[in-house]
């Protein structure tokens, strides 16, 4: 019981990290500051980096520390090039976590884990790399498990890494200059929390897209 109200806390105090994530990093930047640096390369490369953590704050975390760099309290380049090699570093190890323990984990070829499923993602991933690697980096969840899959499924490193580095320059200089340049407009600080709802609900739009098509792939193929 203990066990499942301490899941039921951390959940909690991680909806609430979210939802009020221009308080707690203004609380951050007050009590740690220079330090909130490292904080914030920490978080990025955690849920970039550990496959186990995809449930981070990202897309918002970026904003919100955009924003707070329009006011002063942080550095926007020192936040881009800091953030940018926490991505890429992030997505290079998860790639090769997913390069060492995935092909084990598919040689049980259970019913999720299939040998054949990393045989498709391989010639996914050798085919539409590129493409997979930049667009996941904007769709929360998947930003984390597509360099694992990368790597389970042997993509070539030298193409992962040329768009690993591209997705994550891009992803980061694309939320973080636009909480710089938008995120402190007053009917934007006013409602935050609607604003980060918008984000989320943007980022998630692609994985409920795809959801809607294969549901209807599905029923075709029934027919």
């Amino acid at each position: 019981m203990e066990f499942f109200d301490g899941i039921f806390a951390l959940v909690r105090g991680l909806f609430d990290f979210i939802l009020h994530i221009d308080e707690h990093l203004d609380n951050i930047i007050r009590q740690y500051g220079t330090w909130t640096y490292a904080i914030l390369f920490a978080i990025i490369f955690v849920e970039t980096g550990v496959v186990i953590m995809p449930f981070l704050p990202g897309d918002s975390l970026l904003f919100a520390a955009g924003a707070f760099a329009a006011r002063g309290s942080l550095n926007p380049i020192l936040l881009f090039v800091l953030l940018s090699i926490a991505a890429i570093l992030g997505d290079s190890v998860n790639y090769s976590i997913g390069r060492y323990f995935g092909p084990r984990a598919f040689t049980m070829d259970s019913r999720f884990l299939k040998k054949e499923y990393l045989d498709k993602a391989h010639a996914f991933y050798e085919k539409y790399g590129g493409r997979a690697i930049i667009f996941a980096r904007f769709v929360p969840i998947v930003r984390t498990f597509a360099p694992f899959v990368a790597g389970a499924g042997y993509m070539t490193y030298s193409k992962f890494l040329l768009y690993n580095i591209t997705g994550g320059i891009i992803w980061i200089a694309l939320f973080v200059f636009a909480g710089y340049f938008f995120g402190n407009i007053p009917a934007v600080e006013k409602n935050f929390e609607i604003v980060i709802f918008a984000i989320i609900g943007v980022s998630i739009l692609p994985m409920v897209y795809e959801y809607i098509q294969a549901k209807r792939r599905a029923k075709r193929a029934q027919l």
